[in-house]
């Protein structure tokens, strides 16, 4: 199938399959405010920089960091589980190092989070703006090195085509916020839905090269708005309804290092 989309593709417009940037985006903390960025630089087999580097843990996870696997999403504090989280705004100042966190009708937080004493109280705080959503007790996690609290533990970094989100949102009848899908890249210039196939495929992104690893499953994750944290629609059952599957994105591994920029190609190898 992938092989006769691509010639497909090519038969019709040899760029077809060389899409661009649109945007670029870390998660410093898992479930909590997206950042854009202009620019990254990959490192092999590493992850985007300072994506999913601390977790909050809702409750004992069992996470050892002297033996780091991968933990659950339903152990933390995330969107699948508590849409509220939504309506914290985060931002990593990773230049000084401090964390920043507000939240309506709290007073805000600020914390240098590779400080233990730091991590105890943003988990204090999070405790009194999340209340009864958590079960608790809250602790913030850092990533030990070469780990990330990623949803999977092949995904280093995800990809999200906009031209399937475009087609799901003419499904729904509704314009969809890619954020939804909690990417560290946006893809403007594939054709909707031929990331499905490219499991094992090489990708040429900006001066570094990645692996295809397979199709993200969504969940309901998706079903927040980003910016109210209200669920408001079950993109799930939409995909599923509407296209026969629950993709949308892949995850890929880096293969050889380099710089990324908005508005770089991301190109499909034959």
């Amino acid at each position: 199938m992938i092989e006769a989309a691509l010639q497909e593709a090519k038969s019709q417009d040899p760029t077809v399959v060389s899409g661009r940037i649109r945007s670029l985006w870390r998660h410093p903390v898992k479930g909590f405010t997206p950042e854009p960025l202009e620019a990254v630089r990959l490192e092999a087999g590493r992850h985007v920089p300072f994506d999913r580097l601390f977790a909050v843990e809702d409750g004992p996870s069992g996470f050892d960091p002297a033996e780091p696997q991968h933990i659950s999403k339903q152990k933390f504090t995330v969107l699948a589980k508590i849409a509220e989280v939504a309506r914290i705004r985060t931002r990593l100042d990773d230049a000084l190092g401090v964390f920043h966190a507000v939240a309506p009708g709290h007073a805000a937080f600020a914390g240098d989070l590779r400080s233990e004493a730091a991590r105890e109280r943003l988990a204090i705080w999070l405790a009194v703006v999340l209340a009864d959503k958590v079960r608790g007790p809250l602790k913030v996690l850092p990533a030990p090195e070469r780990h990330r609290f990623m949803d999977d533990e092949e995904g280093f970094v995800s990809i999200i085509n906009l031209a399937s989100v475009e087609a799901l949102s003419r499904h729904v009848g509704r314009p969809l916020d890619p954020r939804r899908f909690r990417a560290n890249v946006y893809v403007e210039g594939w054709p909707a839905w031929i990331e499905n196939d490219l499991s094992g495929r090489a990708l040429r992104l900006g001066a570094a090269a990645l692996t295809v690893v397979k199709p993200i499953v969504r969940c309901v994750a998706t079903h927040v708005d980003p910016d109210t944290g209200e669920k408001d629609i079950d993109v799930v059952r939409s995909l599923f309804e509407g296209f026969g599957h629950t993709f949308c994105g892949i995850y890929a591994r880096v293969a050889r290092g380099g710089e990324v920029r908005l508005s770089d190609s991301i190109s499909i190898e034959a």
